[in-house]
């Protein structure tokens, strides 16, 4: 089957877009990367001065910190008080551990990146086995495909009713065939279509009627407004004065150079003073002012020096900028290469950070919708029904902040004992796994068990008969 004229205009519309985005995102990863232009500095430097452009990498100290700091350990189904391991199990199938931690970098550096959701297949080998070998099973549908994607590559059209997308596709080139072929895949609420480009033009390749009524792909989106749903770089505030460092630093890299040592001058000299004495050529500018020049048999030449230039401003103005980062971005001043006279306690720690893990738990709840639709359609795609149970999915994230083990392992051991939280909970505080937790309440269990005092009572309760004691028989 052709494509429609309708799905035509789509798919060109959404190419477009995701051409906009591309270009945009690679000044945003220069800037993540440190890697920043000149020219995006506004500063005009001569070439034999670009050795000395320095840039600041707070971008990337600033994406960073809210990624490591954004962890999802589990999913929860109602009127459960663990997490549902069938579901956990689609998500580390799918590597989505790992996976999950680059989709969400990319949505803070670049404001958006996704998932597509669909039937796993025999040619996507499932997870390695307990074993630690590879497991001979094939991926079916018993374990849906999840798979993160680049804002470079996809772009989705949302409704302006529901929010949610109503169209979405992904472009890119397979490079392991000679010449390169570009592909591209178009996802409709019924069906999705696979395409190639041929004689310039996009030939349907496969289509899908899979009838899910939603589009099988969902937004990671970071900083989204009403008018904005594309959501922004978490960048977007902070470029400016990074580029303002970076001048200043630049400036300062120069004036080390050129003033730290004390400027030499020099008086009465020829034109003669400047030419190789072996070739009589003119000596090169630099070459004359930091080399030969100073060694002259001219007897009217003289030399003197002026004292060194004082940088501490550089240091002042550097130090400026990084404040005002800092009150723009939350992050605290020792990120940003800024030490202080004292180290901090657990508490300032926990105080200094405060706007992070804020930014943090609201880049969480952004998450939360995404990720639990993300699951609501796999399971879908698995049982091939709508689950209601789905509605009320809730999604468990590791702490964003940063106490102390001591700190942590002391306040879970007080709500405890006064008997406010059970010792699970007190587990989950502490940043244990599902997985972990299972297997502490299994060694808990065993360990209880073997307890005589605990087979005494119990005993003594009429459930089990008290164990004999050593020397029942002894005597007669």
């Amino acid at each position: 089957m052709a494509l429609s004229d309708d799905e035509k205009t789509l798919l060109n519309r959404l190419q477009i877009k995701v051409m906009r985005t591309e270009r945009r995102n690679r000044v945003l990863e220069a800037y993540y990367e440190g890697e920043q232009r000149v020219e995006q500095l506004g500063l005009a430097i001569p070439p034999e001065l670009r050795r000395f452009l320095t840039i600041a990498a707070w971008p990337g100290t600033y994406a960073d910190e809210i990624s490591a700091r954004t962890t999802l350990e589990g999913f929860e189904l109602p009127d459960a008080t663990e997490a549902d391991e069938e579901l956990w199990r689609i998500w580390q199938a799918n590597g989505l551990d790992a996976e999950s931690k680059l989709g969400q970098l990319d949505a803070i550096v670049r404001g958006a990146s996704f998932l597509t959701i669909g039937a796993g297949d025999a040619d996507t080998p499932d997870a390695p086995s307990a074993e630690g070998g590879d497991d001979d099973r094939e991926r079916t549908a018993e374990i849906p495909l999840i798979t993160v994607e680049s804002s470079d590559e996809m772009a989705v059209e949302l409704s302006p009713r529901t929010r949610q997308p109503v169209a979405a596709a992904k472009f890119y080139t397979d490079t392991s065939v000679a010449p390169s072929v570009a592909h591209a895949t178009l996802y409709q609420p019924n069906e999705t279509i696979w395409l190639e480009r041929r004689n310039a033009a996009w030939a349907e390749v496969d289509r899908d009627v899979h009838n899910l009524g939603v589009v099988p792909v969902v937004p990671l989106v970071r900083g989204a407004r009403l008018a904005k749903r594309d959501g922004r770089s978490i960048f977007t505030r902070i470029i400016g004065l990074t580029d303002a460092a970076a001048r200043a630093l630049t400036n300062g890299q120069v004036a080390t150079e050129a003033l730290a040592v004390p400027q030499r001058w020099a008086a009465g000299l020829t034109p003669a003073d400047f030419r190789d004495p072996k070739t009589g050529e003119t000596l090169p500018t630099w070459e004359a002012y930091f080399g030969a020049l100073w060694a002259s048999a001219n007897p009217e030449a003289k030399f003197g020096a002026f004292s060194a230039a004082d940088l501490a401003n550089f240091d002042t103005i550097v130090s400026l900028y990084a404040k005002l980062v800092s009150g723009v971005s939350g992050l605290p001043m020792r990120y940003l290469g800024q030490a202080t006279t004292n180290p901090p306690s657990a508490e300032g720690i926990l105080a200094d950070e405060s706007r992070v893990i804020k930014q943090v738990e609201d880049f969480q709840t952004a998450l939360e919708a995404a990720y639990e639709r993300a699951m609501k359609i796999a399971v879908r795609i698995r049982d091939g029904r709508w689950d209601p149970r789905m509605e009320q999915l809730e999604t468990q994230w590791r702490s964003a902040a940063t106490p102390t083990r001591a700190q942590a392992a002391d306040a879970a051991v007080k709500l405890v004992q006064q008997k406010i939280i059970p010792r699970e909970a007190a587990w989950v505080d502490l940043g244990y796994s599902a997985a972990r937790r299972k297997k502490l309440a299994e060694l808990f269990a065993a360990e209880e068990a073997r307890d005589p005092v605990a087979e005494i009572a119990r005993g003594l309760a009429g459930n089990v008969p008290p164990p004999a004691p050593a020397d029942a028989n002894v005597g007669g």
